[in-house]
C-alpha cells in the first residue's frame, strides 16, 4: 500500500476517534435533556432547567467512565490513579504546582491594577479560613469529577488510538469546549415541554463559537494541554493533575471573593471574558511553563 494511501486512512481513523467523546458528549446530553423534562415536571422549578441538563449531563458522563474502562481494557492503574499514600502525596505535589504556576498570574493582576482589592468587606481571621476551607473543598470536589474524565479515561482511550501529541491536544479541545456549551436562558416549569432542552442545546453549541470568548477558550484549552502534559510524563500522575487543578479553581474561587475586576485597567485585554482571569496572560504563562519543562528535559538527556 503506498505510503500516502497508509497515511490518509490513518488520518481518518485519527479523526474518527476524536469524533467519538462527542458522540458520547451528544448521547449524554440527550439523555439528559428527557431527565430534566420529567424531573421539571414532577418537582417544578426547584433547580434552574438548564442547571438540571448540565448536572444531570455531568452525572452520566462520570457514570460512562466505568463502562468505558471495561470497553477499552483500562484499569484503575491505567487511568491514572496511584496507589492510596502516594496519591495522596500527589494531590499535595499537585497543590504546590498550582500554587507556582498561578499565583505568578495573580500578582501580576494585581500589580498591573485588574485586580482590585474589594475595600467594602470586612474580613476577620474566622471568616477567611472559612472561605479558605470552603473553596478548597469546592475545588477539590470539581477536580475530582474533572480529572479521571479528562486526563483519566479520554485521553487514556485517545492514546491507544493516536499519538500522544494529538490525543492530549484533542482531549484539551473537548474540556475547553465543555466550559463553554451553556446557555443561560431561564424557563420556567410551564413553559417546557419535552423539545425544551433539544431546543436549548442550539444556543448551548453556539455559544462555544461565540468570538468574544475565543480567548478564553484558547487559554482552557492551554489549561488542558498543560494538564495533559503532566499526566502523560509522569506515570500513574492523575493525583498530581487532580491537586494542580484544585489548586488553580480554589485560587480563582478565593479572587474573585477578594478582588474585584476593574474593567477599565489598560490591560484589561489579558484577561478573558469566561471569568476575567483565563484569557491571553494565563495562555502565554502555560505556553512559557511547557517549553521550559521540554528545553529542561532535552538538556538533562544530553548530559
Amino acid at each position: 500500500m503506498p505510503n500516502i494511501t497508509r497515511l490518509a486512512l490513518y488520518s481518518v481513523r485519527c479523526i474518527f476517534y476524536a469524533l467519538v467523546p462527542l458522540l458520547v458528549l451528544g448521547a449524554a446530553i440527550a439523555v439528559s435533556c428527557v431527565l430534566a423534562f420529567f424531573i421539571m415536571k414532577g418537582v417544578g422549578d426547584v433547580i434552574p432547567f438548564q442547571k438540571m441538563i448540565s448536572k444531570s449531563t455531568q452525572l452520566l458522563l462520570i457514570l460512562s467512565i466505568f463502562p468505558a474502562m471495561k470497553l477499552l481494557n483500562i484499569d484503575k492503574e491505567q487511568l491514572g490513579f496511584a496507589a492510596r499514600p502516594v496519591f495522596l502525596k500527589q494531590l499535595l505535589q499537585g497543590l504546590g504546582l498550582g500554587l507556582l504556576t498561578l499565583l505568578p498570574i495573580f500578582i501580576v493582576l494585581y500589580v498591573l491594577k485588574i485586580n482590585v482589592f474589594d475595600a467594602t468587606k470586612v474580613w476577620t481571621l474566622g471568616s477567611v479560613l472559612a472561605k479558605l476551607g470552603y473553596t478548597l473543598f469546592l475545588a477539590l470536589l470539581i477536580s475530582l469529577i474533572e480529572e479521571p474524565l479528562f486526563r483519566g479515561i479520554l485521553l487514556t482511550g485517545l492514546r491507544k488510538k493516536m499519538p500522544i501529541a494529538l490525543s492530549i491536544v484533542v482531549s484539551a479541545v473537548y474540556y475547553s469546549a465543555l466550559h463553554f456549551l451553556d446557555n443561560n436562558v431561564d424557563i420556567s416549569a410551564h413553559d417546557v415541554h419535552f423539545f425544551t432542552g433539544f431546543k436549548l442545546l442550539k444556543g448551548a453549541f453556539l455559544n462555544v463559537f461565540n468570538p468574544m470568548m475565543f480567548s478564553s477558550f484558547i487559554s482552557l484549552m492551554m489549561v488542558g494541554i498543560f494538564l495533559g502534559i503532566v499526566r502523560t510524563q509522569i506515570k500513574t500522575s492523575l493525583g498530581v493533575c487532580i491537586g494542580c487543578h484544585a489548586s488553580w479553581v480554589w485560587q480563582i474561587k478565593m479572587s474573585k471573593i477578594l478582588f474585584d475586576t476593574n474593567i477599565w485597567s489598560d490591560y484589561i485585554y489579558l484577561v478573558g471574558s469566561y471569568d476575567a482571569i483565563v484569557g491571553p496572560l494565563v495562555t502565554g504563562w502555560l505556553l512559557l511553563e511547557i517549553i521550559r519543562y521540554f528545553v529542561y528535559q532535552r538538556i538533562n538527556k544530553s548530559r
